[in-house]
């Protein structure tokens, strides 16, 4: 098995309609074996999952991780606070951002890199209404054109 193999496990498909993302960053994150277990099998959610720095270190809130089936005992709580793995500079970087009115840090993608879980973070600045309208337009035309595109070639 290659070493930079990418599995999918969780997509924050919301993300990128509510914000702008104008920075990605990629964060390991701390996790304990049966919510290893649990994510390699795919089972996660990070639709209402939200980041913050406290204390110069970064946390991931609201990141669901069902139980493993087989972990008994060993399982931790599905909802608990998980730290985020990046060096001292990202961190710094990203909270001088955040000091700007308006961003904010929302993850966008669970993976697997190689053995590693990893989550990309995503620094955002949050869309207003007629924005999101505009990305609606936009993704009509662009559905009614391959529409259109489809019969013409039938």
């Amino acid at each position: 098995m290659a070493k930079d193999s990418i599995k999918m496990i969780a997509n924050n498909k919301k993300a990128r309609f509510d914000y702008f993302i104008e920075d990605t960053y990629e964060a390991g994150i701390s996790l304990h074996g049966t919510e290893v277990k649990s994510l390699r099998m795919g089972k996660c959610s990070i639709k209402e999952a939200f980041i913050r720095i406290e204390n110069g270190e970064v946390y991931v809130y609201s990141m669901h991780v069902s139980p493993y089936e087989k972990g008994n005992i060993f399982n931790k709580d599905p909802l608990r606070v998980k730290k985020l793995l990046l060096h001292k500079y990202e961190i710094n970087k990203i909270a001088g951002k955040l000091q700007q009115q308006g961003y904010t840090l929302v993850p966008l993608t669970v993976y697997l890199k190689g053995s590693l879980v990893k989550v990309e973070i995503g620094l955002g600045r949050g869309k207003k209404l007629y924005d999101k309208r505009q990305d609606i337009a936009k993704k009509d035309q662009r559905r009614e054109a391959e529409k259109e595109f489809k019969i013409r070639n039938l």
